[in-house]
């Protein structure tokens, strides 16, 4: 059953900025592209949210039974804070924070990233390419900007040259809606101070100095590839030179994707993506999330409840239902209140969906169970609004409860496309783990598995390896059992 010849999914355009029907380039497959994480330290709430929203996006698009080949990149090499710095590379300064060899840094952060995606029950990408496996790539695009006249290279390190790029016909900032051209008037006096051509001009490569670490032969001296060129090789090997959909943050809207259009035109000839979609910022307690101010929370400590911002831990499952009653281009703003509000929200919509097995069938239907199905998909289709799909998540338990109550009838067709749909929804298009779907068998198994854990836990305590104890209580909370220490000993919940 093809369901998206049946629908019809708008989706907001940034570079247009508007919505606009969507239609693939090729019938029944789609090439999506999301800027992954640059592994030089923990995954941050933020980054999760971004992460999450393109999750969903992807989990509803496979329900559309579209076939989705999903590229998220790590980004493991040449990530510049500054152009004209190499000392600012991201994992360079890491290292030397850490002590570590740069390889190092980015399998330890590399790791945590997939631990924290897992405890939230996020899909892998269909593929997950990085920096450092495609240098030759990354050369070779260099090499054909230079030879097209879009880029030139300058003692050792190669640039793009966004007023050649310009003067040929072609629009830097069209996807920011950034005036190149007043940027060229302001900052021309100040040409010559740096070994680029223009201030705005941005590195594809950079020579390395000798105290740089990672450094990787070319024809223009040993360097490492300039950030935004990574992107663009690896979306162009694996999804074309146009394909669907790219994504990610609106941070990474300006430089990073505006220089990814930038080189795609320059390459190709044509603009690299049919529909670019951006992330709105995730604020805790109404204030943006920083290191510096001290408003700032890991994803794990959230479900832990090691910080100081929240009176109890969540549970993944609580932490995603929170997340996603925001709209992606929307700010969220996360706080106590908000996530204990969510954790009421998200129990009642679960108390109702359990009792749907005992609902008693009738001979008629009062309720149009087919109606507020197709308003489940319109949510969805309306640019992927999770807060409405919730609303009408709510609102097919409020049908449950009628029924129930006797107050309201449905017949065992409509019951079980109630259930059916809930079901679709809530667990496969918006992640939810589904707690209520293991049998009483499973159940006690999995309570016998978690009475083994304890007791290595309690071993591990007495023998006053606290380590081991923290990570087995950790880890069984990011699965959603909580352990409660008490004077006769260790009980859990799920």
């Amino acid at each position: 059953m093809e369901l998206h010849k049946n629908q019809t999914l708008q989706i907001y355009n940034t570079l247009s900025g508007e919505k606009e029907t969507f239609t693939p380039i090729h019938e029944g497959n789609i090439g999506m592209y999301v800027c992954g994480p640059t592994v030089y330290s923990n995954v941050h709430l933020g980054n999760v949210r971004t992460f999450m929203s393109f999750d969903v996006i992807f989990r509803y698009l496979l329900h559309l039974d579209y076939k989705v080949r999903y590229v998220r990149n790590i980004t493991d090499a040449g990530h510049l804070t500054d152009d004209g710095d190499v000392d600012n590379d991201r994992f360079v300064k890491q290292s030397r924070l850490e002590k570590l060899e740069p390889m190092e840094i980015v399998q330890k952060y590399t790791v945590d990233f997939h631990k924290v995606l897992d405890a939230f029950n996020f899909l892998p990408p269909t593929i997950e390419p990085t920096a450092t496996g495609h240098i030759l790539e990354q050369i070779e695009l260099t090499q054909k900007l230079i030879d097209t006249g879009f880029a030139y290279e300058s003692n050792g390190s190669v640039y793009f040259d966004v007023f050649a790029y310009n003067q040929k016909g072609m629009n830097y900032g069209e996807l920011s809606n950034r005036n190149i051209e007043e940027l060229f008037a302001n900052t021309r006096d100040l040409d010559g101070q740096s070994e680029k051509k223009n201030p705005q001009d941005f590195a594809l490569w950079k020579n390395a100095s000798p105290a740089h670490i990672m450094r990787w032969n070319s024809p223009w001296g040993e360097g490492f590839p300039g950030w935004h060129l990574e992107c663009t090789a690896m979306s162009t090997k694996y999804l074309g030179e146009t394909f669907d959909i790219h994504g990610g943050g609106m941070d990474l809207k300006f430089p990073h994707h505006e220089c990814e259009v930038a080189q795609g035109k320059a390459c190709n000839g044509h603009s690299p993506v049919n529909f670019w979609m951006h992330t709105n910022m995730l604020t805790m307690n109404g204030l943006r999330m920083s290191k510096s101010t001290g408003n700032y929370i890991l994803p794990m400590e959230l479900v832990t409840g090691e910080n100081t911002f929240f009176e109890k831990p969540f549970q993944p499952n609580i932490v995603r239902f929170c997340f996603l009653q925001a709209h992606y281009r929307s700010v969220l703003d996360i706080s106590n209140d908000a996530m204990l509000a969510s954790e009421k929200g998200y129990s009642r919509l679960m108390e109702s969906y359990k009792l749907i097995p005992m609902l008693k069938a009738s001979s008629t239907s009062t309720l149009d169970i087919t109606a507020w199905k197709q308003s489940c998909y319109d949510a969805m289709n309306d640019d992927f609004n999770t807060p409405i799909l919730i609303a009408q998540l709510f609102e097919g338990a409020r049908y449950i409860n009628l029924v129930n109550d006797g107050k309201e009838s449905l017949t065992a067709e409509d019951i079980k496309l109630l259930e059916t749909t809930i079901s679709c929804f809530l667990f496969d298009v918006l992640g939810i783990s589904n707690e209520a779907s293991g049998n009483s068998n499973t159940t006690e198994k999995l309570s016998g598995v978690v009475e083994m854990l304890i007791g290595m836990r309690n071993e591990a305590r007495a023998n006053k390896n606290f380590s081991l104890s923290d990570q087995i209580r950790d880890q069984l909370l990011a699965l959603g059992i909580q352990l409660k220490d008490g004077k006769e000993g260790t009980s859990f919940t799920f």
